[in-house]
């Protein structure tokens, strides 16, 4: 094997906590270079002695061939990079590593808007790293299930449909499964716009309206997102796939997502601050930059609305359930 076909399958997951450990465990599955970067250098040092991510995913043990460290030196060695921060830190954290980060592909594996510019994590990348390959991952998937390898299925996307194929076949291992795409747009919305209408369906759950009421609000949020992705150029096939559709039906039916949790308790009567619980959910981020994005193309998201109102505290639960109720009666296309 030559230098540069090695490094071409060395990959580099940036971001120690559970995301980030479980794809590592998971390109280490599938028999590639793997090691796991993360900032703070006790915590790498700690994680590499232990091999036990006790604050992110204690007793599931980090894969005995992956490598943990803070050195940025090991990022010029990659052929490939996932990004695993969140969607807020993204653009920070590459303005951070663009000096160490070469000619490897990269993959983001955050999903979310923005706040303040409203961009896409593909534009963000683009514009911190012009000249390299961008990726996007996203798909139904929790941690705790691929660190533990646990069959998963989720979609990689690139604007180059051959390196699409590639990067998936790279981290594709015996149970976790990539499936590819040019559709970046597509995919990264759906991984986005699920957080945010995930948030819906907890409220719904934890204000006790029933089942009924929770089937009838995904089906009519999954018709918003279906409705925003072609405005911005998202192909209804992939919409319709592991990170539309496979993504929303996972995150809006667990107490396991993050997104959910918070909704419930939201529902349950919790402030905002308080219904976060100290973890991070990321719809509760992306949903004013969703409802930005939608009214400048004159979309209806009154789910993604009624969202964004409680989490900034514009309005309340019952308030915002009410509304929804007394919305004009139509025809179900619309």
């Amino acid at each position: 094997m030559s230098v540069e076909s090695g490094r071409a399958n060395r990959i580099v997951v940036v971001g120690g906590g559970s995301w980030g450990t479980a794809l590592a465990n998971a390109a280490a599955c599938a028999g590639r270079d793997v090691t796991l970067w993360l900032r703070d250098p006790a915590s790498a040092e700690r994680l590499q002695k232990t091999r036990d991510n006790t604050r992110y995913l204690p007793g599931i043990p980090l894969h005995e061939e992956v490598r943990a460290t803070s050195d940025e030196s090991v990022l010029s060695e990659a052929g490939c990079v996932l990004l695993v921060t969140p969607a807020q830190t993204v653009r920070e954290v590459l303005g951070q590593l663009r000096p160490h980060l070469g000619a490897a592909a990269l993959v983001l594996c955050a999903k979310g808007i923005e706040r303040g510019t409203d961009s896409f994590m593909s534009d963000v990348a683009a514009e911190a790293m012009p000249s390299s390959t961008v990726a996007v991952l996203s798909g139904p998937s929790f941690a705790t299930d691929v660190a533990r390898g646990l069959p998963t299925a989720v979609t990689l996307a690139c604007a180059d449909a051959a390196e699409a194929a590639r990067l998936a076949g790279l981290i594709s291992g015996p149970a976790f499964r990539l499936y590819h795409t040019d559709d970046v747009r597509g995919v990264e919305i759906g991984g986005a716009g699920k957080n945010v209408l995930a948030i819906a369906s907890g409220i719904v759950a934890g204000r006790g309206l029933g089942e009924s009421a929770r089937a009838a609000l995904i089906a009519r949020a999954f018709a918003e997102l279906m409705r925003f992705a072609k405005a911005f150029g998202g192909r209804p096939e992939t919409l319709m796939g592991l990170s539309g559709l496979g993504d929303l039906v996972l995150t809006a039916s667990s107490p396991q997502s993050r997104n959910f949790a918070f909704g419930d308790r939201l529902g349950r009567g919790a402030s905002p601050e308080k219904a976060s619980g100290g973890k991070l959910a990321e719809g509760a981020f992306t949903a004013a930059a969703l409802i930005d994005l939608a009214k400048a193309r004159n979309l209806e998201m009154p789910i993604a609305e009624a969202v964004a109102d409680v989490v900034s505290g514009a309005s309340d639960v019952d308030g915002v359930v009410a509304r929804l109720l007394a919305r004009p009666l139509k025809a179900e296309t619309d």
